[in-house]
């Protein structure tokens, strides 16, 4: 895609802070981060959002890798992997490492109440 930020990163048009690349994967380090280590993991072939990606398997693989690569250097107590979308319409995956055992970088809304039968019927609907 010609205006998508992250397609000039994949392609090599404007610099980034690269930690793994490989023929169909690229990540790099965030350059606004939300903790230390704050990576993204992008399909070098622009896809909109991380469903999108046909190789989905494949792709949260390369995720693993690196979020395992970045847990070990940095030694933080667990990784968060995180997927909005928004921010930029090219699929990615953040990469957070937590350095304690709370949450780092991002909040989470309260949480969303429904009653048991709600959820029930819920799932019903969603089993069809």
């Amino acid at each position: 895609m010609e205006d998508c930020i992250f397609c000039k990163i994949a392609n090599k048009e404007l610099p980034s802070f690269k930690i793994y690349e490989d023929d169909r994967y690229l990540s790099f380090l965030d350059i606004f981060p939300r903790v230390k280590g704050h990576a993204l993991v992008i399909p070098k072939k622009h896809y909109r959002w991380v469903n999108d990606v046909p190789e989905f398997g494949e792709y949260w693989e390369v995720a693993k890798k690196v979020g395992t690569m970045i847990q070990k250097k940095q030694r933080s107590a667990y990784i968060s992997y995180v997927t909005i979308g928004n921010e930029v319409p090219h699929a990615h995956i953040h990469i957070m490492p937590q350095s304690t055992g709370g949450l780092e970088g991002f909040h989470l809304d309260p949480v969303f109440h429904m009653k048991k039968s709600e959820i029930e019927k819920l799932a019903k609907e969603l089993q069809k």
